[in-house]
């Protein structure tokens, strides 16, 4: 054998790259491939039916359309199940819900029958995602799954029965190195919430090294534990199935001190109204909304309703701290004045703005400035508004080059006919963005795509193309053309100058 063979982390790094069904064939070369070949192969389960299918054939059947045990296993069954098992460090079983998994079910039994701790399955499994519907076979392959080495939880199920919510309530003991955890249920109502909250909140308030959390409304008590998560950076919260913040709550909790991302999900802009006045403050360096409707039953306008939860937000933010902010669904309002949002002024070290839902406003090339004039470290700016009636120009798109010089990323509609003052043969006057990685124009229009594509050359001479995802013109894609072609001239004009230099 080559002595480079001889190296554990030379064959590890093959096995790394060998096709999977060519693995257990790599494993039988020799010894010095048979453990970093299998463990490779047993690194990522999507299913956990090549473990059900390693046993022998004859240990399960079925019984009134269940699973069951033939007989109980034997050493070398379980010899065979540990060998595999501990090497699986993520499963991911993402099937559409099913009234029973079959091999879920079948580990479940196997588990039942385990001559050592339900731990030692999967002694070394650092990643689970699980869509289920929630049964009994549910709790057992969680209870299984729920290892001290976990760190990485995404579980997604249909609704939790009596078997499955204790094992969520030991999850804090079970994992006490849990980082990031997603908890969802499909079709979670007000009942079901009051019944799973005491687990959920019971398993989360244990988990002082999580980072990361996205979960369900935990109500006014649930939200005082997660406050208390020291290294909690990542918050994200649906409380689109909850009413309880149909009126503003009657104790006011501290708020959260420390988080790099708050992202809020609910039914209306009064619901986060109610939420963000029922805390003390929020220091946060992002925030991130998602309104599924602008208003319930209520005579106020979308704009009157926006313009005073933005005025909440100010005076309950750390002003000083925020650096992201993120409309990403703006629900059914539609707002028609962009002064609206020129209240967010007050998070003067903005660097993200993203307003992703399209509404139909007004928004010259006077407007877009004075909007973005306070933020000159805003390095992405998304606005997904847009109007048939006025939209900026390429005059109001030069302005903003030099209110924010250290963008990188800019999504934006502008009305790419209107040409009047631009210099083709200097656009920007001398000004040019040079850190501009990402550029899309949606649904501008245009006429001249040569002109465009000169413009837009001069304005971001390292930019490679213009996104045209969701584009209503093909002259986009001409505009593209003509832009990969005046980058192909310049470098050929700068090979030039670097060989006459020679």
């Amino acid at each position: 054998m080559h002595p480079a063979l001889q190296n554990l982390e030379v064959i590890c790094t093959i096995s790394s790259y060998v096709e999977r069904t060519s693995l257990p064939a790599l494993a039988s070369t020799c010894r010095e491939f048979e453990h970093p070949a299998l463990d490779v192969l047993w690194r990522d389960l999507h299913s956990v039916s090549p473990l059900v299918n390693c046993l022998p054939s004859d240990l399960f059947g079925s019984d009134h359309g269940c699973s069951v045990l033939q007989k109980p296993p034997d050493g070398k069954v379980w010899d065979t199940l540990f060998k595999c098992a501990s090497r699986v460090r993520s499963i991911t079983i993402t099937r559409s819900y099913r009234s029973e998994n079959p091999q879920t079910e079948a580990l479940s039994l196997l588990m039942l029958s385990c001559p050592s701790t339900p731990a030692s399955f999967f002694p070394k499994l650092r990643k689970l995602t699980l869509y289920d519907n929630g049964t009994r076979s549910t709790a057992e392959f969680l209870r299984m799954t729920f290892v001290p080495s976990l760190v990485e939880l995404n579980l997604q199920i249909t609704s939790a029965s009596s078997t499955t919510l204790p094992v969520l309530s030991s999850l804090g003991t079970l994992c006490p190195n849990l980082q990031r955890m997603t908890v969802q249920v499909a079709r979670a109502r007000d009942d079901w919430l009051r019944k799973t909250l005491p687990f959920l909140i019971q398993s989360v308030s244990q988990l002082h090294h999580l980072h990361t959390l996205s979960v369900c409304d935990l109500g006014h008590k649930g939200m005082e534990y997660l406050m208390q998560l020291r290294a909690l950076q990542s918050l994200s919260l649906d409380l689109t199935t909850s009413s309880s913040w149909d009126t503003l709550p009657q104790v006011q909790s501290p708020g959260f001190q420390d988080l790099k991302l708050l992202k809020l999900s609910t039914r209306t802009i009064e619901h986060a109204s109610n939420f963000f006045r029922s805390l003390q403050i929020v220091r946060s360096r992002g925030i991130s909304f998602n309104f599924a409707s602008h208003h319930a039953g209520s005579s106020a306008s979308g704009s009157a309703m926006l313009s005073q939860f933005l005025a909440i937000l100010q005076e309950k933010c750390d002003n000083d701290k925020l650096e992201s902010f993120s409309f990403i669904r703006l629900g059914n309002m539609q707002p028609t004045e962009l002064g609206i949002f020129t209240s967010l002024h007050a998070f003067r070290n903005l660097t993200q703005l993203v307003i992703e839902e399209d509404c139909d406003i007004s928004m010259s090339d006077e407007e877009l400035c004075q909007l973005v004039k306070a933020w000159p470290k805003l390095r992405v700016l998304k606005l997904g508004l847009y109007n048939t009636i006025t939209l900026p120009t390429f005059n109001g798109l030069i302005e903003l080059l030099r209110l924010c010089p250290v963008l990188t990323s800019l999504s934006l509609v502008i009305d790419a006919t209107e040409l009047d003052g631009i210099d083709l043969k200097c656009p920007g006057g001398g000004l040019c963005n040079k850190h501009i990685k990402f550029l899309a124009l949606g649904r501008s229009p245009l006429r001249s795509p040569v002109n465009v594509a000169v413009i837009l050359s001069g304005l971001f001479p390292y930019l490679e193309e213009v996104d045209i995802c969701g584009s209503a013109s093909n002259k986009w894609i001409i505009v593209n053309d003509f832009l990969s072609g005046f980058r192909l001239v310049r470098e050929q004009r700068i090979e030039a100058c670097v060989c006459s230099d020679l």
